[in-house]
């Protein structure tokens, strides 16, 4: 029978079943176990990393420990100069004519830093040098007098004595001789007098210059031309003296028995690891107890009590005063290493 005669209620009946989907339900199911797989994995997988890290810690290394170095010491200090910075003031009031440096400059010894107005001061010197002048006059005209006078009361004396003078006249002559003496005298005293006046008015004058102590750096310059100023006013310039660097620390009180002068110790900036160290001695120990200025908590600032121990650089070194150091006293003794456990 061909297949185009076949009849429909047959081929109805011929047709494949229906493909039954599975329910919402055990979709559900599958997709959570799926998921609890991959969370174990992913814990399997931490728990063996966590073990490899133990083991790699545990293992010891192949050297030894380096062992950390102890001093006899430690204390915190700062860079300074014997006597400190040096603040300078104008000696006299006055205006300010003129200031000759400025702050970074380098000065010698004996140079002009400021100078005030003179005008009053060389009056006073025109003045003083007048008076002597005056002075040394009136002392030529009586050494001129006084030997002339001197000389005719001895004639009248002598002739007195011979007879042939009147006594009264030599009596005048006697008295007018002592009184250019004197004069004389007064004249002489007025001159040294004068020249004490003139050198006082030059030595004013001098004083209205402000000039460099000795060689140094010119830290702070506040002095402006036209400012009145005094020796009360406050300092205009502050200077660097040309003198080697030394460290001022704050020694604790438990460590003052420890540390005697000459003992070697090891300077190191307070800047963090890696920081630049110096060789260093002790120069002496104070005497006077004070508080802890260089610590950072308040609370061992308030509390620790602290001996100056200045030291000096047993090399010349160019440091910023004021920089804050660590100062380990005596030569570090490195422990016994210990052996790390297997």
């Amino acid at each position: 029978m061909s297949p185009s005669f076949v009849n429909p209620s047959i081929r109805q009946s011929v047709r494949r079943p229906p493909i039954l989907k599975p329910s919402a339900p055990h979709s559900q199911r599958r997709s959570r176990a799926a998921m609890f797989d991959r969370l174990a994995c992913l814990t399997v997988s931490l728990l063996w990393l966590l073990t490899a890290c133990s083991k790699s810690t545990d293992t010891p290394t192949s050297g030894p420990a380096k062992p950390v170095a102890t001093y006899a010491a430690v204390a915190r200090g700062k860079i300074d100069i014997e006597g400190g910075l040096l603040t300078l003031s104008m000696p006299r009031e006055g205006t300010i004519a003129r200031v000759a440096v400025h702050e970074g400059d380098r000065v010698k010894q004996g140079q002009l830093l400021a100078a005030l107005d003179t005008e009053p001061a060389t009056l006073a010197v025109d003045g003083a040098q007048a008076q002597l002048e005056q002075a040394q006059a009136q002392l030529k005209l009586l050494d001129i007098q006084q030997p002339v006078a001197k000389q005719r009361a001895q004639r009248l004396t002598a002739a007195v004595a011979a007879g042939a003078g009147d006594g009264q006249s030599a009596d005048d002559a006697r008295e007018a001789s002592a009184q250019l003496e004197a004069g004389r005298v007064a004249a002489d005293a007025a001159v040294r007098m004068a020249s004490q006046k003139l050198a006082e008015a030059r030595y004013e004058l001098k004083q209205r210059n402000l000039l460099a102590p000795f060689d140094a750096d010119v830290v702070q310059v506040s002095a402006q031309p036209g400012a009145s100023v005094s020796p009360s006013s406050g300092p205009l310039f502050t200077l660097l003296p040309e003198k080697p660097r030394i460290v001022r620390a704050e020694l604790n009180e438990s460590f003052v028995g420890v540390i005697q002068p000459g003992m070697h110790a090891d300077v190191v900036a307070d800047s963090g690891p890696g920081a630049v160290q110096w060789s260093a001695h002790v120069l002496r120990i104070g005497q006077v107890y004070g508080p802890a200025t260089l610590e950072n908590d308040p609370q061992i600032r308030a509390n620790a009590r602290t001996v100056e121990c200045v030291l000096a650089f047993d090399q010349p070194q160019d440091l910023r005063i004021g920089q804050r150091v660590i100062v380990r006293f005596g030569t570090p003794k490195a422990p016994a290493a210990v052996t790390p456990k297997d």
